[in-house]
């Protein structure tokens, strides 16, 4: 897969967009996952990785080849993530009236759910206990736990991405362990 990369990446430098658009087909369903597990909300993971393959077709000159490929954009995707947790718009209330006066709150605007079958209910519900417990985990620690168990990645490719020593991600994710698990025992 390096080699496939490491060729697409020189093709795509010369402007070739088949190649880029290659690129893109290989790491959109990850980077998309990522931003996902980072960010917890399914639109906001669309627009970061769309901005994502933005940043990354804009800046392609800047690669250094040296480096792999898949840590420079996880490097790009989870800086955005981190900055949109940074500028996060400030929750509002389903309860809240969509128009003052009106009587309707935004409930009433919901599309309803359709009900699947009981496996994927509690496939369903164990995911989102996951997500909601890494959703609570500190950012230092929520990263590198997505990095290395979402998204499998060695320990030498997530500090890559974090610029961080490989002995602090392994207390990183020590701690991130420890801290998940006291949280689903809380849940």
């Amino acid at each position: 897969m390096d080699f496939v990369e490491k060729r697409l990446t020189q093709r795509a430098k010369r402007g070739d967009r088949e190649a880029f658009a290659e690129l893109i087909e290989i790491y959109k369903d990850k980077i998309f996952q990522l931003a996902y597990r980072m960010v917890g909300n399914r639109q906001d993971a669309e627009d970061i990785a769309q901005e994502t393959f933005l940043r990354v077709y804009a800046n392609l000159h800047t690669y250094d080849e040296s480096y792999k490929f898949s840590t420079w954009i996880y490097r790009i995707a989870t800086n955005l993530c981190i900055d949109r947790g940074r500028k996060k718009r400030p929750d509002f209330s389903l309860d809240e009236e969509t128009e003052p006066g009106q009587g309707l709150d935004w409930y009433s605007r919901l599309s309803s759910n359709e009900r699947t079958p009981e496996d994927k209910v509690v496939t369903q519900e164990l995911q989102e206990t996951v997500q909601d417990a890494l959703s609570h985990l500190q950012p230092k620690y929520r990263s590198i736990m997505i990095l290395r168990y979402i998204e499998d990645l060695s320990l030498q490719e997530i500090s890559d991405i974090v610029k961080l020593p490989v002995t602090t991600i392994k207390t990183r994710i020590h701690r991130g362990r420890e801290a998940l698990r006291s949280k689903l025992r809380l849940m």
